[in-house]
C-alpha cells in the first residue's frame, strides 16, 4: 500500500501548479492533503476510483485536511472533540479493517510563539487521541506536525533553537510520542540522512540551496515496523512551500 501526504498551502492554487498530474502519477492507495484553504463547494476535484473526505475550516481560506482514499473506511471521525481545533478543521481520522489513518495539520506556534499555549494543548489532546486509538488497532499518522524533531531534521538549527517549529516544548512532545511506541518512518530507514527537508521558505533562492525544514510525517504504531518498505520526501515536486512525502507499507 502506498500513501501520501502533502501540505499543498491552498489546493485551489496547488491544482493550478500540477496537482492532478502528480496525483494520478504517484497512484496512492491513500493522499492526504493539509491546508486545504477553502470551504465546501469551492473546489471540485474528478478523481475517479477515490473516495473524498474533507474538514473544512470555518475561516476562509484557511486550515483544512482532506483525504482521497481508494478504500473505503469503515468509520470517519473529524476533529478532536476540542472547539477551537475543530473549527480550524485540522484532523480526520480513518478507520480501516486493520489500522487507523490519522490526517493532521499542527498548528503553527507563530513567529512570536503568541499560540505556543493552544500548540502545546492541542498536543496533549492529539497524544491521548492517537494512544486511545493505538489501543484498538495501530495507527498510522500522518501530515504537516509543524515541528523539526532533531537537529538533522533543520539545515540551520544554530539559529533557530527557540524559534516556532523549533521550540524545546514542541520538539519534546514529538519525544514524547516516539517513545511511547511510536516509529518516525524515514529516520527508520535513513537515520543519519541530514539533507532531507519538506518545507522551505518562499524566499529567493531557498529552495534551490536546500535551506529547508523537515516538519511532515508519517510516524506508525512501533508493531507495524516490520510492515515498513520504504518512507521518502519527493523533493522535486513544486506546487507547494512542501514536497509530498510517501509511505510504502504491507497492507
Amino acid at each position: 500500500m502506498k500513501l501520501v501526504s502533502w501540505n499543498v498551502n491552498g489546493l485551489r492554487a496547488c491544482v493550478r501548479k500540477g496537482f492532478i498530474d502528480y496525483f494520478h502519477e504517484v497512484n496512492a492507495d491513500i493522499f492526504c492533503v493539509q491546508e486545504t484553504k477553502l470551504q465546501e463547494g469551492q473546489i471540485e476535484l474528478d478523481l475517479q476510483g477515490y473516495y473524498q473526505y474533507w474538514n473544512y475550516a470555518e475561516r476562509k481560506g484557511y486550515s483544512g485536511t482532506a483525504v482521497f482514499t481508494k478504500n473505503k473506511p469503515l468509520s470517519i471521525r473529524y476533529g478532536l472533540g476540542d472547539e477551537e481545533t475543530q473549527a480550524e478543521g485540522r484532523i480526520i481520522t480513518l478507520e480501516y479493517e486493520d489500522f487507523f489513518l490519522i490526517n493532521v495539520y499542527t498548528p503553527n506556534s507563530q513567529r512570536d510563539l503568541a499560540r505556543l499555549p493552544i500548540r502545546l494543548e492541542w498536543e496533549d489532546a492529539l497524544f491521548n487521541h492517537i494512544l486511545n486509538h493505538d489501543k484498538v488497532k495501530p495507527v498510522i499518522l500522518c501530515g504537516d506536525l509543524n515541528v523539526a524533531h532533531q537537529e538533522i531534521d533543520i539545515r540551520n538549527y544554530k539559529t533557530n533553537y527557540g524559534n516556532s517549529g523549533f521550540t524545546e516544548e514542541e520538539r519534546g512532545k514529538m519525544s514524547r510520542l516516539l517513545n511511547a511506541g511510536f516509529i518516525d518512518t524515514l529516520r527508520y530507514f535513513y537515520p543519519e540522512k541530514d539533507d532531507i527537508y519538506t518545507w522551505w521558505s518562499y524566499m529567493k533562492t531557498v529552495r534551490e540551496r536546500n535551506i529547508g525544514w523537515r516538519i511532515d510525517y508519517f510516524i506508525v504504531s512501533e508493531r507495524m515496523k516490520d510492515k515498513l518498505i520504504d518512507s521518502d520526501a519527493h523533493t522535486s515536486v513544486l506546487g507547494s512551500d512542501h514536497c509530498p512525502i510517501i509511505l510504502d507499507i504491507d497492507i
